[in-house]
């Protein structure tokens, strides 16, 4: 788990001002490693990993909030991962043929759409900072991750691991980073103090190990365990 330096660049650059936003911005690339995800060690997959910027001596400018939509399809949430900035709504449209419910009660901002139907959607609006983590009541498998920022210079990682986190303004910014497969410490070593100047900066790889992680069950919305899966009912939540 090391910070790959491709590139040198001054940690003592002097805060700057606020400023517009230059034409430049702060990209880099990060790659994942010791991963039990076959995606990942034969198909170099670095998709979901959250990098985001946090102002160090001055507060975030307000960000105009959005509205993306998570599927769920095939009883799988899609995309697995969203960033959004603090404000945004996400929907949770249904596309499956049985039923859904979306709901979060682990750290984040807690919420449960309740049980609805096949071809029908529901919507939550996100207003405290954080990482939430989505289920859904009826199927225990399926999960969802939601980075809410409250700020406006943030990138959510391809399957390359390449990222741009454009318009960033001359000045000093704590880099933040979230993979829900490394280990938080983990996470944490890997922040860094960063100054970036006018026309931008180009960060070196960042590598994040997976070692240590350790894929965890979840109870449902009531605090329960799930119910085993009927032999009668190839999808639970059918309708019947």
């Amino acid at each position: 788990m090391t910070w790959r330096w491709l590139i040198y660049f001054s940690l003592g650059f002097a805060m700057a001002p606020p400023q517009p936003p230059a034409s430049g911005g702060v990209h880099g690339e990060v790659e994942l490693t010791n991963s039990r995800e076959a995606a990942v060690r034969r198909n170099k997959d670095y998709s979901g990993v959250v990098i985001w910027l946090e102002p160090v001596d001055h507060a975030a400018p307000a960000v105009a909030p959005r509205r993306v939509e998570i599927l769920q399809k095939d009883r799988h949430f899609l995309p697995h991962v969203t960033a959004v900035p603090l404000g945004s709504t996400v929907d949770f449209p249904n596309l499956d043929p049985i039923y859904h419910n979306a709901f979060s009660n682990f750290e984040g901002e807690q919420f449960d759409l309740g049980l609805y139907k096949p071809g029908t959607s529901k919507g939550w609006s996100f207003h405290h900072p954080g990482i939430v983590r989505v289920f859904c009541n009826i199927h225990p498998t399926m999960s969802a991750i939601i980075a809410v920022l409250p700020v406006p210079w943030y990138a959510l990682t391809p399957s390359t691991g390449k990222y741009n986190i454009p318009d960033v303004p001359p000045g000093d910014y704590q880099l933040r980073i979230f993979h829900e497969r490394a280990l938080p410490d983990n996470l944490r070593f890997l922040e860094r103090r960063i100054t970036v100047p006018e026309g931008g900066l180009a960060l070196p790889l960042i590598s994040i190990s997976e070692t240590g992680f350790l894929p965890a069950s979840h109870l449902n919305k009531y605090g329960r365990e799930y119910p085993p899966v009927s032999n009668n009912s190839t999808y639970p939540g059918a309708i019947k």
